[in-house]
C-alpha cells in the first residue's frame, strides 16, 4: 500500500472510530480532547502533502460534483451545531455539489432525542473559481456566495408536516468586508479535505 493510501486510510478509520457513538453527526475539535484532535490535524496535514489532484480546480473540477457527508470540522458554524436550543440534537451534515451551475447547498439534520420533532437546516449558495495571486489560471481556491437559509419541520410526533417544510426563509449571512473562500487542499473519488478562509478544517466522504 503507498503512502496516500495508507495515510488516508488511517484518517479514515480514527475519524471512524471517534464518530461511532455520533449517530452520523460531523464531529468537531471541541468534542475532542487535545491530543486527539491535535493527531487528526497531523494526519490531516500529512494527506494534503500528497494530494494527488494538485490543481483540482483546474484539472479534476468533476470530482467535486456531487453529495458529501461532512466527517469532521473545526469550523465555527459546524460547532455551533453542538448547541442546538431546546434539547435538539444535529444528525448528518451534508454538501451537495453542482459543477454545472457552480452552486451548492449545505443541509444538517436536526431532531429532539424524544422524538417529537425532526427537520433540517439548509443554506444554499454560489461559488466562482478564484485565481490565487493573480494567476491566469485556476489552483484550489473557491470563493463562496452564501444565499438563503431555509428552516423546516418535516415531522411532528412523527406526522408528516408539509405545511412546515420550510416554515422560514431567510437570507444568509454573508462577512461583511470579506468574500468567504475554500481552499480544497485534497480530493480524490470519494475523499475531500477543504481549509475555509479563516483556517476552518472540513474532512468530507462521498455519499453519492
Amino acid at each position: 500500500m503507498n503512502n496516500r493510501l495508507f495515510l488516508k486510510e488511517k484518517l479514515q478509520t480514527l475519524l471512524e472510530t471517534t464518530q461511532r457513538f455520533s449517530d452520523g453527526s460531523p464531529i468537531t475539535n471541541l468534542k475532542l480532547d487535545k491530543a486527539l484532535a491535535a493527531e487528526i490535524e497531523q494526519l490531516t496535514e500529512e494527506l494534503e502533502g500528497v494530494n494527488p489532484n494538485l490543481y483540482p480546480l483546474l484539472y479534476a473540477p468533476t470530482l467535486l460534483q456531487g453529495t458529501w457527508q461532512l466527517q469532521y470540522s473545526t469550523a465555527r458554524e459546524i460547532r455551533a451545531l453542538d448547541s442546538l436550543p431546546f434539547g435538539f440534537k444535529v444528525g448528518q451534515v451534508y454538501q451537495a455539489i453542482d459543477i454545472a451551475n457552480k452552486s451548492f447547498f449545505n443541509l444538517a439534520f436536526v431532531k429532539h432525542p424524544l422524538g417529537i420533532i425532526s427537520g433540517y437546516v439548509k443554506v444554499t449558495a454560489s461559488f466562482e473559481i478564484a485565481k490565487e495571486n493573480s494567476s491566469p489560471l485556476p489552483d484550489k481556491r473557491l470563493n463562496v456566495y452564501f444565499d438563503k437559509r431555509y428552516l423546516s419541520i418535516d415531522k411532528i410526533i412523527g406526522i408528516k408536516t408539509p405545511q412546515l417544510n420550510p416554515f422560514k426563509v431567510v437570507a444568509a449571512n454573508n462577512p461583511q468586508g470579506r468574500i468567504p473562500t475554500l481552499d480544497i487542499t485534497y480530493i480524490d473519488e470519494n475523499f475531500r479535505i477543504g481549509r475555509g478562509g479563516d483556517g476552518s478544517l472540513f474532512i468530507l466522504s462521498k455519499a453519492a
